[in-house]
């Protein structure tokens, strides 16, 4: 499976800085992005028991209701001390109005409840893709690093001014969206993806 310059492709998500950061993440290779809450597409329930399950789901159902070539992401914060959580509920944390404040104040509470001294964590994202014709791909990647409280920086999205990578200092909240696309988990997914099914 191939996409070339100047071909549609549609992200599968309703999180605007999600679909945002994919379109960076492809602007290099010509390729025109389109949301699914642009289109109008319901979100579909997310019933996996994995990320790679979700995006699977997703990105098959957006691939049959809007008759494009569909990328979907899951992707979330996993902490070791919270025995992987919030993993696949990532945004479910956050509440319906999608609030990450409530959701990185509730990865606190929960950590000091069990008096939790390691901080480790990772991100994980798998994107997956679909073809309306059946066809579909995964793309798997993950980035190590730890926690920080309280949260730092107004960029990035979602759990990101809470975590910071291996080897950085600063949270993924504070660096520059062109440095965290280098490093982050959805980069790493997203390399595999370009060698697998983009035209340079």
């Amino acid at each position: 499976m191939k996409l070339l310059r100047g071909e549609a492709l549609l992200v599968a998500s309703h999180n605007p800085g999600k679909v945002l950061e994919i379109a960076d993440l492809l602007s290099p290779y010509g390729i025109v992005v389109r949301g699914a809450a642009e289109l109008g597409l319901p979100e579909p329930e997310e019933t996996g028991a994995t990320f790679a399950e979700n995006a699977m789901l997703k990105a098959r159902a957006a691939a049959d209701a809007g008759e494009l070539v569909a990328l979907a992401d899951d992707s979330g914060l996993s902490v070791t001390a919270l025995g992987g959580a919030p993993g696949i509920y990532s945004a479910r944390w956050a509440g319906p109005k999608k609030n990450f404040a409530l959701a990185m104040a509730r990865v606190e509470r929960e950590l000091k409840t069990k008096s939790a001294k390691d901080l480790s964590a990772k991100f994980v994202c798998a994107l997956a893709l679909a073809t309306p014709s059946g066809e579909t791909d995964l793309f798997e990647g993950e980035v190590q690093g730890h926690l920080v409280f309280p949260p730092r920086g107004r960029n990035g999205f979602g759990y990101d001014p809470i975590f910071v990578a291996d080897g950085m200092k600063q949270t993924f909240g504070e660096i520059e969206p062109a440095q965290k696309h280098a490093i982050s988990h959805r980069a790493r997914a997203f390399e595999k993806f370009a060698t697998a099914v983009l035209t340079p």
